[in-house]
């Protein structure tokens, strides 16, 4: 357990929590069943932790999030064990609730590393979310959803039950996903569509103008050359050749997906 002058007199925690060393809980926090606490994660006040839910190293949760309750579906039974997992240095802010996973997929639900989630995000069940995202206020992810690294999602983007968000997309205020975004896109709107690359969010992780440039001569190969799926996948992948990033898109649209991509 750790120095016991770091939890609050008013916190709840489950005689089957593990908690590691300088963890900071405040007040009226509530620990769950079978839960873990990693090393230096600071709960601030009023945060629920649920049952079967681990958290790595480091992390932050403001007041009244809701973290590793049963998912939000129906099929859900009481007595089925499933999870969640957090990695480390994650930041979640206010009234985020992030849910356990069903036994109708992999039973868990995972968050990564280095994640700024925002005020009132939702995290359905069996979502899969990679490292270093940033979740706008609002953003919801339905059931099954994968956000792969590196993403950006605008305030109240909305992500349909099992759509993708490949790795470094990025997408607008208030956009519907409801089709797979691939790798390096932006998408916006009601119905999102392709509205170009990330261009700023390729220069913040180091991609010079001539990775850039490529990837913009793939996306036009995707969606302005009137080209079919597969003959667009085998223009990037000549692209890839010499720009190795580009194996990123061509890997996620040969991916046999149930919603198809924003086109």
């Amino acid at each position: 357990m750790p120095n016991q002058n770091l939890i609050h007199p008013t916190a709840v925690i489950h005689e089957t929590a593990e908690i590691g060393e300088n963890v900071s809980i405040g007040p009226f926090c509530i620990i769950g069943e079978n839960s873990k606490i990693g090393s230096g994660t600071q709960l601030i006040s009023h945060v629920v932790i649920g049952a079967n839910t681990t958290i790595g190293k480091d992390n932050t949760f403001y007041q009244f999030s809701s973290i590793g309750e049963v998912p939000q579906d129906k099929k859900f039974k009481e007595g089925d064990f499933t999870e969640l997992h957090i990695g480390d240095r994650n930041t979640i802010r206010e009234y985020v609730s992030i849910n356990r996973g069903t036994t109708q997929d992999a039973c868990l639900t995972k968050i990564g590393d280095d994640n700024w989630i925002m005020a009132t995000c939702h995290i359905a069940h069996d979502c899969i979310v990679g490292s270093r995202t940033i979740f706008a206020n609002g953003a919801s992810l339905a059931g099954h959803a994968i956000i792969e690294d590196d993403v950006i999602l605008g305030g109240y983007s909305m992500i349909y039950q099992r759509c993708r968000v490949g790795q470094g997309a990025i997408t607008g205020f208030s956009s519907g996903i409801h089709r797979d975004v691939p790798p390096f896109i932006t998408a916006a709107g009601y119905r999102a569509e392709p509205a170009g690359i990330n261009s700023e969010g390729l220069r913040r992780h180091g991609f010079d103008a001539d990775a850039i440039s490529a990837t913009k001569k793939a996306y036009k190969a995707l969606y302005r050359q009137n080209l079919t799926l597969q003959e667009s996948i085998d223009e990037i992948k000549v692209l890839a050749a010499d720009f190795p990033h580009l194996q990123k898109l061509v890997d996620f649209l040969e991916v046999d997906t149930q919603r198809g991509i924003v086109r």
